[in-house]
Formats: C-alpha cells, sequence, structure tokens
C-alpha cells in the first residue's frame, strides 16, 4: 500500500507481510484473477458503495500526480498495478488483499494531526463486500477526489464553483429595493425586525467615512441635516463618489490585498524605485471607474496590450510590489518561491482561493489539483536561472519597454516548459505543465493557445487575465462584490474575503451575492455603481443601535442578517487622517512620492542601518493623508502599528481590529499626537471668544456637532482647573481638552 506508519506488534495486519509479498510475486507471474471491469450503467452502485469509500478517504494520499506507496487508486488500471507493497487487492479474496488489512488494522487512512481516522465498520464492510463480489471496476470509471463535496473537503460541486445564481428577488413590503428585498425577507423568516435608520448625521459620517476616508466638514454635517428634498441622501452620495478623494480610499483596501509596500523586505529592505506610481494608479482607476474585468487585465497583463501605454506598464506593478530578496541563498530554489507569491496575491486578490496550497500536492480541503497550481505558475514562468541570475521573477523590468517604471514584461517567449515537482522540490520533477485554465472549473479547463507569430510576449498573462474574468467563471464578480460588502457593512456576505473555499462557511445571503454579482458583470463591471447600490439601500442606512438588541444579541450574536449597521473603529490610516481633519493642517493633495513621518529613535535600534535606514520628511509633507505615507516593510510607524496596520508581505483582505488599552496611551503620549492638539487648540482659540464659544468651537472641529449642556459644563471645568494650576497654561488647557476629544469613542469609531 505505499510508504505507511510502523504497524504496531498486536495489529491485525501483523505477520500478514510474508503474505504481501506472496501476492505480489503471484500478480507479478499473472497467477492472480484480474480486477473485473463492468458495464457504465454500474457506476452510480460502484459510487455509493467501495468507489465512494475509496474516493472520500483514500484518494487524498492515494490519487495524486505523485501517488503515496507508488500506488494510484483512482482507476481499475492503477488498482490492478499495484504499489510498492505489491498488490493492494485480490479480487474474489478479502484476507489476501492488502488493501482491508491495513483498514481493518487502522493503519489506513494514516493518522492526521496526531489523532487516528480508522474507517467506520459499514465503509469496511462495503470494501469487504466488494472485494468478495471480484473487485468489480465501471469501465472508464476514474474516481476524482474533487468530485462532490464530502464531510471533509469541497468538490467541484462546493457553492463558490456553482454558476451564479438568477433568481429574483423576494417580494417584501416597503423594500422595493433588490438589497433590502433579500435582507428583509431573511430578516422576517427569523422573526426579526430591522433597526430603524440613523440619523443625518451619523448617516454622513459613516457615508463620508466608508467612500472617501475622511469626516464630513461641521458645515457638511449642518446642511445635510437641514436639507429637506427627498433625494438629499443621494446627492450626498453622488458628490463623494465624484470626489478625486474617493480612489484614494478605495486603493487603501486594494493595496492591502496586493501586500503594497515601497520597500523589498528582508535584512536590507531596499526601496522599490516608482512602486508609487502603482499607487497613484491604483486611485486613479477607482475615481475613473475603471471596468473591474480591465482593472484585472491590466495589472497581470499591461505590458502584453496592444494599446499598451506607460500607465498600463505601471499597472504591472501588481506583480513587482511584493516582497524581493535581493540575495537569496539559492536563485533556482527562490526562483519558486517568487512563482508561489505570484500565484498566491493572483489567486487570492481575484478568486478568493488560497491556490499556493497546491503547490506541493492536491490541496487538502478545496478541488485544487497539484497540476492547477502550475498551470497558473506556468503564466509567471520565465525559465530556469542561469549563471546565479537572482533578477528572475521580480527582476523583468519594464525598461525593455522605453519606460522607466517599476513594471513587468517577460523575459523571452523561448522559455522551457514548468514541470509541477513532487512535493515542491526543484530537484523532483514530474510532469510538464502548461499555462492554462484550472481544473476547478471544468468548463473554462485547457491550455492557453500559444502566442502568434508577432507577439513580443508569451501573452500567457493576458490569456490568465481573460479567463478570471471569462463569463463562465463566477468566482471573480462573487469575490469582488464581497469585498465590497466587507467595506460598507463591516462583514462579508462570507465571512472570509480571501477565501471562499472549503474552510469557510458559505454565505448567508448567497442569492443576494450572486445577484449583485450578475449586476456588476451586466454593467460592464463598473464598481461606482456597485458601491452607490450598497450605500443607498435601507440596509446600510440602519441605526447601530437596535430597539430589541437583547434579544438581537441572542438570536444572531455575529449579525449574519445584518439587522442593524455595525459600529467600527476607525482603522490606522483614517484615524490619522480624521486626526489632520481636526488640526486643521491635513494637506489633500492627490498622488505623488510618499513621505516618511518622524519615528522615534527607539524604533530604529532593531535595524542593521540605523543612521542610513530613515530620513524624515520636512514637516509639511507629513500633513497628507496617510495612503502617501513610505511604507517600509522593516520599519512600520508604531503609531499605525498600534491600531492594527495589516501585515504588508501577505495578501489581507480583512484586518484585526483589536481594542486595547495602548491605544488609549498612545493617544495621549504620542508627541505627534500632542502636536496635532496643539494646532486643533490653536484653530479653537483663533475662531472664537469666550471660553463656551470656544467649547463649542473645539466640539465641532472634532466631533462636527455642538456639546449637551453636561459636555459643555465639564469641558469649561478642566479648562478652568489647569488655569488655576498657576503658569501660563492657556495653551495648555485647550490643547488637552483637543486632544481628550481625539481619544473619544465617538472621534475613533464610525457609528
Amino acid at each position: 500500500m505505499g510508504r505507511h506508519p510502523p504497524r504496531s506488534a498486536g495489529s491485525a495486519a501483523c505477520g500478514r507481510r510474508p503474505a504481501g509479498w506472496a501476492v505480489a510475486l503471484a500478480a507479478a507471474a499473472g497467477l492472480l484473477p484480474p480486477i473485473a471491469p463492468a458495464a457504465a450503467d454500474d457506476a452510480a452502485t460502484f459510487d455509493a458503495g467501495a468507489g465512494g469509500v475509496i474516493a472520500r478517504h483514500c484518494l487524498e494520499c492515494h490519487g495524486a500526480a505523485d501517488p503515496a506507496g507508488g500506488l494510484d487508486l483512482t482507476s481499475a488500471a492503477g488498482l490492478a498495478a499495484g504499489g510498492d507493497s505489491g498488490a493492494a487487492v485480490v479480487a474474489g479474496d478479502v484476507a489476501a488483499s492488502l488493501l482491508v488489512a491495513r483498514v481493518a488494522a487502522g493503519e489506513m487512512p494514516p493518522p492526521k494531526h496526531g489523532a487516528a481516522r480508522p474507517l467506520a465498520e459499514p465503509e469496511v464492510a462495503l470494501l469487504r463486500a466488494w472485494i468478495a463480489a471480484g473487485a468489480v471496476w465501471p469501465a472508464g470509471r476514474v474516481l476524482d477526489p474533487f468530485e462532490r463535496t464530502g464531510a471533509s473537503r469541497g468538490g467541484r460541486d462546493w457553492w463558490a464553483f456553482e454558476p451564479l445564481r438568477d433568481g429574483a428577488p423576494p417580494v417584501v413590503a416597503g423594500a422595493p429595493d433588490p438589497i433590502d428585498a433579500f435582507v428583509r425577507d431573511s430578516l422576517a423568516r427569523e422573526g426579526i425586525a430591522p433597526a430603524p435608520e440613523a440619523d443625518r448625521r451619523t448617516l454622513l459620517r459613516r457615508l463620508s467615512f466608508d467612500l472617501v476616508g475622511l469626516p464630513p466638514t461641521a458645515a457638511e454635517l449642518d446642511a445635510f441635516a437641514a436639507d429637506p428634498a427627498p433625494d438629499a441622501y443621494e446627492r450626498q452620495v453622488d458628490r463623494l463618489l465624484a470626489s478625486p478623494h474617493f480612489g484614494e480610499r478605495q486603493a487603501r483596501h486594494w493595496l492591502d490585498v496586493v501586500r503594497f509596500a515601497d520597500t523589498n523586505g528582508y535584512e536590507r529592505d531596499a526601496e522599490k524605485p516608482h512602486a508609487w506610481r502603482y499607487r497613484d494608479w491604483v486611485v486613479r482607476a477607482f475615481n475613473d471607474d475603471m471596468p473591474f474585468d480591465r482593472f484585472v487585465l491590466e495589472q497581470l497583463a499591461g505590458d502584453e496590450l496592444p494599446d499598451r501605454t506607460e500607465e498600463t506598464v505601471v499597472a504591472t506593478g501588481f506583480l513587482r510590489v511584493g516582497t524581493w530578496d535581493d540575495e537569496p541563498n539559492d536563485a533556482e530554489d527562490y526562483q519558486y518561491d517568487r512563482l508561489e507569491d505570484l500565484v498566491h496575491v493572483t489567486a487570492t486578490a481575484f478568486l478568493g482561493l488560497t491556490v499556493k496550497c497546491a503547490r506541493c500536492h492536491d490541496h487538502k480541503f478545496d478541488p485544487i489539483a497539484q497540476s492547477d497550481y502550475y498551470r497558473v505558475a506556468a503564466a509567471f514562468w520565465p525559465g530556469p536561472v542561469h549563471n546565479g541570475r537572482a533578477k528572475a521573477l521580480g527582476g523583468p523590468s519594464a525598461e525593455q519597454l522605453g519606460f522607466d517604471v517599476l513594471g513587468w514584461t517577460d523575459l523571452g517567449r523561448d522559455a522551457p516548459p514548468l514541470h509541477a515537482l513532487a512535493k515542491g522540490d526543484r530537484h523532483r520533477p514530474l510532469a510538464e505543465v502548461r499555462a492554462g485554465g484550472p481544473s476547478f472549473l471544468p468548463a473554462l479547463a485547457g491550455d492557453f493557445p500559444p502566442p502568434p507569430a508577432e507577439a513580443g510576449t508569451t501573452l500567457r498573462r493576458s490569456h490568465l487575465a481573460a479567463w478570471i474574468t471569462a463569463p463562465g467563471n463566477p468566482l471573480t464578480p462573487r469575490v469582488i462584490v464581497n469585498r465590497l460588502w466587507q467595506h460598507h457593512f463591516g462583514a462579508g456576505l462570507c465571512r472570509d474575503p480571501d477565501n471562499l473555499g472549503f474552510t469557510s462557511p458559505p454565505p448567508e445571503h448567497r442569492d443576494l451575492l450572486d445577484r449583485l454579482a450578475r449586476d456588476l458583470v451586466a454593467g460592464g463591471w463598473r464598481l461606482k455603481a456597485l458601491h452607490r447600490a450598497m450605500v443607498t439601500s435601507r440596509t446600510y442606512r440602519q441605526s447601530s443601535s437596535h430597539p430589541d438588541a437583547a434579544t438581537l444579541d441572542q438570536r444572531d450574536p455575529d449579525d449574519r442578517l445584518f439587522a442593524r449597521a455595525r459600529r467600527r473603529r476607525l482603522e490606522a490610516e483614517g484615524l490619522r487622517d480624521a486626526i489632520l481633519a481636526a488640526s486643521g493642517e491635513l494637506d489633500r493633495r492627490v498622488g505623488g512620492p510618499g513621505f516618511k513621518p518622524h519615528v522615534d529613535q527607539e524604533a530604529l535600534e532593531g535595524l542593521s542601518m540605523k543612521a542610513a535606514a530613515w530620513t524624515p520628511s520636512p514637516p509639511e509633507e507629513c500633513r497628507r493623508r496617510s495612503l502617501y505615507m513610505f511604507t517600509k516593510r522593516g520599519l512600520v510607524a508604531p503609531l499605525m502599528t498600534t491600531f492594527d496596520v495589516c501585515d504588508n508581505t501577505v495578501p489581507t483582505g480583512r484586518r484585526d481590529v483589536s481594542v486595547v488599552p495602548v491605544q488609549a496611551l498612545v493617544l495621549l503620549n504620542n508627541g505627534w499626537v500632542r502636536e496635532r492638539a496643539r494646532a486643533c487648540a490653536a484653530g479653537v482659540m483663533d475662531a472664537a471668544g469666550d471660553d463656551a464659544a470656544r467649547v463649542d468651537a473645539a466640539w465641532r472641529t472634532t466631533l462636527g456637532r455642538l456639546p449637551t449642556p453636561s459636555e459643555r459644563i465639564a469641558a469649561l471645568g478642566h479648562v478652568a482647573a489647569e488655569r488655576a494650576a498657576g503658569g501660563d497654561r492657556e495653551a495648555i488647557a485647550w490643547a488637552s481638552l483637543c486632544q481628550v476629544l481625539f481619544n473619544t469613542n465617538e472621534f475613533i469609531t464610525v457609528d
């Protein structure tokens, strides 16, 4: 049966080794009865019996390109050929069949993660009965571990691989919008009422942070609150969608997914020249409402387009902004690590799948064969490294096209074929694999066509982009719809935006997800229309407070049904930008090279070249939005790490969110925050006269509203107490008040 764990002395298979070798010798001599073929119409019976047991429990090891013990159990031919230990099955002789012996002994399936995995006795009985009846195998039947979803892994019938459903939204009174119809129908079936609509000030603050990543001004809040027009909210949506800051907000989400940084990582962590141009390309793409299928194409193959421009080559920075080791221990080994990174970011960003798990073996949970990994990897394959050349898969540069950008192009059209690797080891090549559509979408599987003679590159990446956005690929529209839903509602319809596979629960509202995905494609892949549909829905406009919160917390604690809005803490960049906006210092320029903020000396201690590692930009440059902060992988500003800025070495579709005491301590003691509080206080003192007016100005500047009577009394008392401490403490009094307001839940959360 192959390479198995050693058997215990008391196992049922103990003493069977001589019989096993006898069986192997007899099989080699042609003395054993053959595995009997059967008619194709017996396949259903076989699948319901022994075939199903083998598919569920054996093919994980004995169905891959490099089957364990040399035993391939996917076909009658493989079973008849046996493995390293000889014949696995002797037709008609259960006692002589190693398959039953190993299973009955509890050796197979082998233990996993330290836990035994014995077959249930009814399943063992099915194997015994099948062998006793002659081990009939239906003619032409090839078992496929990915065929159907089972208890421990997904199949090609897993919901994410099925076509988009075309169901009409349910008819719900008072919910003509499809989003509201689907959500409120689910709520009604659970006997849960939706939360009422949030007040206008809350709505505009939520909308502003979601669409442009900045707080509304007090004047904007006042105007919206007083606007009696029935379309007042929709006009605010359209205003923000048209803002140049819309692209900045959406770019932040995408840059997390594509693991963007301005440096390579590793020990030297050298700067990536012109990486900021890719960031600016993303901002422009979202502002211009570039169709998402074109968005995919330019990032994967902007250099291969017939209408190629410098900007389309900049877009291929998607392939270059990950980590890069400029001095790997083994350049040829590292080439395969770079391939893994490219497969991982491509599959995660666009398909919501962890295809990289199949580099060494078939995926353990999803219907992704090892060959599928290499089919995607072959789209980026330039051929082997020669003479220690370390720039492969990270060094091919767009200078070849005459552009001084951080882009990508093929090294040439004549790269040798890529081979699958046993256990991912380049010294153990398996079959050749050509670039093509993976098999988990059978209708789109197959080799990509060769390039025409006049093509300047292999065009494999163009074909991959076309496969990703093909009409028969349901993953891509589902994934981007789910990402946008998460941005606006705090949680995705599928809770893991980067993995729609078997280890993630199916969506609570699949019909809604599929309806939005269909609408996206039918609308020419335009994302702004999708944003608008989401944020104008009544579901989005709900209050975060529910009138029956206690019952809702018990019946739907994870808010699966979206019965209310989610209160969310600002992410690191949004909080920093909000502080700059409140201080009156925010520089709203769009685009350009990033700035380097001041970093305390203590934070530089771990760097190998402290003196030359970091030179801060002039203070006026450091007042730009956080999107434009120079991102050094080995040195992230402490303020940002405190508020959960993501790891930029891997794709991140959902950031961690923590609430810990150190965050309050940073907002009270960080030097940069104190400086912003002093600037905010200076504006408050200049803008108003007496103390009461100044208190009002402080609240409007930071929170966009007037203080309540009790808040005004407390603030005036604080200012008076500071003055009474003696000395020239006027500025300190107002700065400390502004800093306290920066610390309030109302400032750092979006309701």
